[in-house]
């Protein structure tokens, strides 16, 4: 395979969004947002025509500029879209390449007065606002969201909390079963904050902002928590608690607003299953290797869709062979399910 860009068959736009609702946020970051949109093939010649829509979220670290990064003997996430929708083997979508971006690594597209409102950044600007420039078929049953990782969470949480806006999802071993895939990682970075920090997070931060991120160990594993931390347990005056003292024992008070978001748990509130059986189709797929034990988050996530009465053929789960990373062949095979399931 060669290590070099194609053309595309369909089109891509690299338009901006004023965002309202994140100016002023909390850290400062941009309310001006860079956006990657997909356009199919025949959405220039065909100008009756209106198109589902698939939002896909990044993982922690991701931006509207990573979108196209190319490793070796692998494709970049949009032009394995595109040569999904050139096949012409499944009904064609608008894909948006969303930013959730904060100083932080992300924001896992929550309100956080620590970061800002960027759940309401999604759901209320960004959707609208795509609708308003886009053919689309602007309707929950034709809009889906997609996701690895952090991305995966926020397609699990968002059509629970937005089922008016979201009717479909696909998780590539999403976040979930905190209990299980947080908690496996924070002892070990508890002691990279005790042996590198002495255990102070205001003095890990104080040094990464004065430095080359990544140059010293433990540097992305440490502000990871901490992004975490700033969308599930900050306080109202944005102060951010982490859910673990300095024995990595975690503190009930904190851990539990942590765990108030973990999709596994908020899938049983009668709510949001009442949303999850309202959805057209649910992809949930992991590596049987998953280093971060996401696998287990994939498998604990479906079987609370069982409980929460989803039908069956609404669901297509797969513990596939495979680890965390290089996983993105799974991303085409979840748009052009769910490109079925919600074309016209």
């Amino acid at each position: 395979m060669l290590p070099y860009p194609t053309e595309p068959a369909g089109r891509f736009e690299h338009p901006v969004i004023d965002s309202v609702t994140l100016r002023g946020n909390p850290l400062g970051d941009p309310h001006r947002r860079p956006l990657l949109v997909y356009l199919p093939p025949g959405y220039d010649e065909d100008r009756g025509r209106r198109y589902p829509v698939i939002y896909v979220t990044p993982g922690y670290g991701g931006h509207a500029g990573t979108w196209f990064n190319r490793t070796p003997f692998r494709r970049p996430h949009p032009e394995l879209v595109d040569a999904l929708y050139a096949s012409g083997e499944v009904p064609p979508a608008i894909v948006v390449f969303a930013d959730g971006w904060t100083r932080y690594g992300g924001s896992q597209f929550l309100n956080s007065p620590a970061t800002g409102d960027y759940h309401s950044y999604l759901c209320d600007e960004l959707v609208p606002w795509i609708d308003a420039r886009y053919r689309t078929l602007a309707d929950r049953d034709h809009r889906a969201l997609a996701g690895k990782s952090t991305g995966g969470y926020v397609a699990m949480i968002t059509p629970m909390l937005r089922p008016d806006l979201f009717g479909a999802l696909a998780t590539h071993a999403g976040d979930a079963l905190f209990d299980v895939g947080y908690r496996s990682e924070l002892t070990r970075r508890a002691r990279l904050l005790r042996d590198l920090y002495d255990g102070s997070y205001d003095r890990f931060l104080k040094e990464f902002h004065t430095r080359v991120p990544g140059t010293k160990q433990g540097d992305f594993e440490l502000m990871e928590v901490y992004a975490y931390a700033s969308a599930y347990s900050a306080d109202e005056d944005g102060t951010v608690r982490i859910p673990f003292d300095d024995t990595a024992t975690l503190l009930p008070e904190v851990w539990n607003r942590w765990l108030a978001w973990d999709p596994v748990l908020l899938a049983t509130r009668p709510a949001h299953a009442e949303a999850l059986r309202s959805l057209r189709a649910i992809w949930i797929d992991a590596g049987n290797k998953d280093e971060y034990y996401l696998d287990f988050g994939a498998t604990a996530f479906h079987r609370a869709l069982k409980s929460a009465g989803v039908p069956d053929d609404r669901i297509n789960y797969e513990l596939f062979d495979g680890t965390h990373g290089a996983i993105e062949y799974r991303y085409p095979l979840a748009l052009g399910w769910l490109s079925e399931r919600m074309g016209v």
